[in-house]
């Protein structure tokens, strides 16, 4: 039996600014034709991956992408070929895309796709996408309940839409009570919530998901089911740990100095690319970020930044 071909591809994520992704349909004449994909083609021998995804924009597309970030990198095993598909946003491109090898080309929202089938490499991309850019964990112990309630909701305002329940200072009636509070607050916005630590707690109150700690990552023989699963990681092997689990996301940091955690030496962004390098899942960068990060955070690979003060004004 021959071993089967490896492939690796440049896959293009071309996102417009109300959310939707632009999908094409595999022509008559190729494999897998009539299954949807996003577009990119081959890297060869010697490309860089980035300039893979340029050549493929322009051969299928006739477009250039002018802000692109790398993001996640998947593995999957077709029954002719392993592929390795390294995705890049592309948020901002020139030329209007048009199909130049006779495939159908279609705008979708990656949360209602009206198209199908969609190929299986394809598809945990949809659910990455639906995650928020800026993830905010609460601060009530510095700042008084009233005083973070009153933050939320001109965050939410401002678009925040996720948002991890962090306060240990709460004994387990006030923690459920606060919860409750913010969820309705946060739902009435449509953003999710997450619950630190407890998946139980997450259950009882109808949360969205809940938020690991390395330590409880570390422990997780499975991931909990009916949840959105979140963990923070500080270095390769948590990283690997929360792959291997299929978690949704996970905080990695941090990648500045913190007042929370001073202590901490911080990984910088150079060492933040090399652990992300082939990463299959989305990273919030955490750790001394600021709105104004966003930007940075999505060109060293990250999905998004997390922020426990700065998303509130503090």
């Amino acid at each position: 039996m021959q071993p089967r071909e490896s492939v690796e591809a440049a896959v293009a994520v071309i996102l417009r600014e109300d959310g939707q992704v632009l999908l094409g349909q595999r022509p008559a004449g190729k494999p897998w034709a009539g299954w949807w994909e996003f577009p990119g083609g081959k890297i060869e021998a010697g490309e860089a991956p980035f300039h893979a995804l340029q050549r493929e924009l322009h051969e299928e597309l006739d477009i250039t992408a002018t802000r692109a970030y790398p993001w996640l990198t998947r593995h999957f095993d077709y029954p002719e070929r392993h592929v390795t598909l390294r995705f890049f946003r592309v948020c901002a491109w020139s030329g209007e895309p048009h199909g130049k090898e006779g495939q159908a080309l279609v705008w979708q929202d990656p949360a209602r796709l009206t198209v199908d089938p969609m190929l299986p490499a394809n598809t945990p991309i949809l659910s990455a996408l639906q995650l928020p850019p800026l993830y905010g964990i609460s601060n009530a112990q510095e700042m008084g309940e009233a005083g973070f309630l009153s933050a939320l909701e001109a965050a939410l305002t401002g678009g925040l839409r996720l948002v991890q329940v962090r306060e240990k200072q709460m004994d387990a009636a006030a923690l459920k009570r606060f919860v409750v509070e913010v969820m309705a607050r946060c739902r009435a916005r449509g953003a999710q919530v997450l619950v630190n630590a407890d998946p139980q707690l997450a259950l009882d109150c109808g949360a969205d998901g809940v938020h690991l700690n390395a330590a409880r990552l570390m422990a997780l023989r499975e991931k909990p089911e009916g949840l959105l699963v979140a963990a923070s990681c500080h270095d390769a092997a948590e990283l690997a740990r929360a792959a291997d689990l299929g978690l949704d996301c996970v905080l990695l940091s941090p990648v500045q100095a913190t007042r929370s955690n001073p202590q901490a030496p911080p990984l910088g962004w150079p060492r933040f690319v090399e652990l992300l390098r082939d990463y299959p899942v989305p990273v919030y960068a955490l750790g001394g970020r600021q709105l104004g990060d966003l930007e940075a955070a999505w060109q060293h690979g990250a999905h998004g930044i997390a922020m426990q003060r700065a998303v509130w004004g503090c």
